[in-house]
């Protein structure tokens, strides 16, 4: 009991230097400032921005349409074949037309009888023979041979069809010998020589979009080509559900490499202006504002409000800072306003490396 009495002095003694010395290590990290942060800035620099419009189209033939029978008749002959270059007006497939060849001359004979008819009524009327009522009902025989002439020949065109206009021919699936009814497909024909790209613009890039506007195309089919066009016509109503307009271009297609149906990716350019730009990475924001930290003389950040506006190559568009301004491009998570900084480069010597 007497030992653990005397030890008590020395191990009261031995706490009070242990707070003592905490106490002198508290102070001096108090009086050990952290150095400023280290940034990097660089200069407001001019900048061409250029306003494109992105879109994606749908490639379409400048013409096409899919002939039908408008007949129940069996096919006589086909007369063209898969992709084949048809001309205007020319003959793609006969239908059978005996019975209506057979009317016709029939038609005509009677067309050539009620003429005469007419005729002969006509001189014994002139010479006072004949009434006019005569007259006219001989007319109107004459005139209803004709229609009947006219409508056999109308039943014989049904029978013959024609390409509309020039172009190429789909794929034929129709062979001689068999019935089609009234509205089988028969043959399609597309004019490719130009295609006609649909797409859709936001009612916000109208006002640079303009009639004969050049735009650019690329097809994943071709990569790193380019097929250049002009804007044709704008759909006068914007669709209310998706707040775009309806633009159609016009592409020359020289080999006939763009088909119907392909998706092509446009580039239009609206407009191009020289604007003050500072790297993405020096704005900051806060709710809806924009600002930036601009390096004074003496190494401090101070915040400035900017509007920013167009994005390009790493850059963005920034108004409300003169030229030469520095601001802080790298390290602003580190930096407030007002702070003292130090400038990478600046007097700043690397840590040397630590030898093997």
């Amino acid at each position: 009991m007497r030992l653990k009495t005397a030890d008590r002095p020395i191990r009261m003694a031995c706490l009070v230097a242990l707070v003592l010395l905490g106490a002198c290590a508290k102070d001096g990290a108090k009086k050990k400032k952290s150095p400023p942060p280290l940034v990097s800035a660089t200069q407001v620099q001019k900048h061409l921005f250029v306003t494109v419009i992105e879109a994606v189209g749908t490639a379409k033939a400048n013409e096409q349409v899919t002939i039908a029978s408008s007949v129940t008749e069996r096919v006589e002959r086909v007369l063209f074949d898969d992709g084949m270059a048809v001309a205007k007006g020319q003959l793609l497939a006969v239908l059978t037309r005996g019975q209506e060849d057979a009317a016709l001359h029939g038609a005509l004979a009677a067309e050539q009888q009620a003429d005469a008819q007419y005729k002969r009524i006509r001189s014994i009327y002139d010479r006072g023979f004949a009434t006019q009522v005569q007259l006219d009902l001989q007319l109107a025989a004459k005139e209803r041979a004709r229609a009947d002439a006219a409508q056999v020949r109308a039943a014989i065109v049904d029978r013959m069809i024609r390409a509309p206009f020039a172009g190429y021919t789909g794929l034929r699936n129709i062979s001689a010998g068999a019935v089609v009814t009234a509205g089988t497909p028969l043959v399609t024909v597309s004019d490719v020589s130009r295609i006609k790209l649909d797409f859709t613009v936001p009612e916000t890039g109208l006002y640079g979009l303009k009639i004969g506007q050049p735009i650019e195309a690329a097809a994943a089919a071709f990569p790193g080509e380019s097929f250049v066009g002009h804007v044709s016509s704008i759909d006068p109503v914007i669709d209310p559900s998706s707040r775009a307009v309806m633009v159609r271009a016009i592409l020359p297609n020289p080999g006939l490499r763009l088909k119907p149906g392909m998706l092509l990716s446009v580039r239009v350019k609206l407009g191009e202006r020289l604007a003050d730009a500072v790297p993405e990475l020096a704005i900051s924001g806060d709710g809806g504002t924009r600002y930036v930290f601009v390096l004074t003389p003496k190494t401090q950040a101070k915040r400035v409000e900017v509007k920013t506006g167009l994005r390009d190559a790493g850059l963005i568009e920034v108004r409300g800072l003169p030229g030469g301004t520095k601001v802080i491009s790298e390290g602003v998570v580190k930096v407030a306003d007002g702070m003292k900084v130090r400038l990478a480069g600046a007097g700043h010597k690397p840590k040397p490396k630590a030898r093997a």
